[in-house]
């Protein structure tokens, strides 16, 4: 072991139990604990969240929508078969979204009804997210069966503000008019409760409601028009492109939207939140390496005459700067590497005990999600280091200038 590295550890610790020296290494290390720590713990976190975020959007959403600027595409047939010409695209269904109102009893609720066929489990497989109840009654299009009623499936969140469950009955409302003698009112229609379903998004389970195609076409009054087509690729991440080339495909009045469009302005704040997060923390991480420049100080203060005996005996001014920086780069080390230690554990905690529970409501989703990245850690112990490293530049440059004559002289 080079001796600049011997007496930095050695230096690490003062004889004297009262040293402020040896207190301020031990604060210093412990700032740097704590910054680190944090630090993983919310970049393990916020990933999470955004990837968790993702990955419940692209199993319940399609990764493209056609519509038409008319409202309604007429000739779906020959949308159909340019969709399908395209190489990157798999699935194709047609689809019916409206608004209405269910109730049951006393209780009344505004809800998304969109209107599928069987085709839809292949562009988004809603039996993933069933809890109860079977899907068959619904892309069959038939009423239950030994019921009258047709079937409809809602969202766990429309269920809870109901009261019902599977088998109940349920009452749509349609703002569609419908002639009557008394003028024109509101259509109304008894439906039967096959199946309650569960993404974990707040947002699309206390909306959403799914019928029949040919049930919602009726109920809204489309005729044989639907209001566009959703679509599944093979490559997710092709959408943007894949978007562009569809939308030349069919041109006017047709529109075709990505899932990256249509989230954009939610990933693009959860980026932002992260980029404002870390810098934030990497400043405890700045302030606590900085304890060092202090602690460094106090150190060539208390060794003036140890530094004086070394350059008197031919040490070089270079030896005694490597010993100042050896020694924030070892306090600086430690504090690193048991902070990382500490994130990862704590990471490790959070994803398997799942007892941080979120408010499905506020977060779109409802519980708190960890994605350890080894990239993430190193990226935070190496900046975590290199401001170490720069903190002990200055306390060693001040050392190193000492003159050894003035304090063998004086002192």
């Amino acid at each position: 072991m080079r001796f600049e590295w011997f007496l930095a550890l050695r230096y690490l610790v003062s004889r004297r139990q009262k040293s402020f020296g040896s207190w301020s290494t031990v604060v210093s290390a412990l700032g740097l604990f704590v910054g680190v720590l944090t630090l993983n713990v919310v970049l393990a976190v916020y990933t999470g969240f955004e990837e968790e975020l993702r990955q419940r959007i692209l199993g319940f959403h399609p990764h493209l929508v056609v519509v038409s600027f008319t409202g309604t595409v007429s000739e779906p047939d020959v949308v159909v078969e340019k969709l399908q010409g395209h190489p990157e695209v798999r699935a194709v269904a047609p689809f019916v979204l409206a608004q209405g109102m269910l109730t049951a009893g006393q209780a009344v609720t505004g809800v998304l009804l969109r209107g599928v066929t069987a085709a839809s489990e292949q562009v988004m497989p809603l039996s993933r997210f069933l809890r109860s109840g079977s899907l068959l009654p619904l892309y069959q299009g038939e009423a239950a069966q030994d019921e009258s009623l047709p079937p409809i499936v809602i969202g766990r969140g429309v269920a809870e503000k109901l009261q019902v469950k599977v088998g109940d009955t349920v009452e749509l409302v349609s703002p569609a008019a419908q002639a009557t003698s008394v003028g024109l009112v509101p259509q109304m229609q008894a439906m039967r409760v096959v199946g309650v379903f569960d993404s974990g998004l707040g947002e699309y389970d206390s909306v959403l409601a799914y019928s029949s195609l040919a049930e919602a076409q009726r109920l809204f009054q489309f005729g044989d028009r639907i209001t566009g087509f959703e679509v599944r690729l093979s490559d997710v991440y092709a959408a943007p492109r894949v978007s562009h080339e569809l939308s030349e495909r069919l041109g006017f009045p047709y529109r075709v939207r990505n899932w990256i469009d249509l989230n954009r302005n939610l990933f693009s704040a959860l980026t932002l939140g992260k980029i404002v997060y870390s810098i934030v923390l990497l400043l405890i991480v700045l302030v606590a390496a900085f304890n060092i420049v202090s602690t460094l100080l106090m150190v060539a203060m208390e060794k003036r005459k140890d530094l004086a005996i070394l350059l008197s005996m031919g040490a070089t001014r270079a030896s005694v700067r490597r010993i100042f920086v050896g020694k924030g780069m070892i306090i600086g080390a430690v504090g690193t590497l048991t902070g990382s230690l500490a994130g990862y554990g704590t990471c490790l905690f959070i994803e398997h005990s799942r007892l941080v529970k979120l408010p499905a409501d506020v977060y779109a989703i409802d519980r708190l999600a960890v994605r350890i990245y080894p990239e993430y850690f190193l990226l935070v112990a190496a900046l975590a280091l290199l401001l170490c490293w720069l903190a002990s530049l200055y306390p060693a440059r001040q050392a190193a200038r000492l003159s050894p004559v003035e304090v063998i002289r004086y002192e």
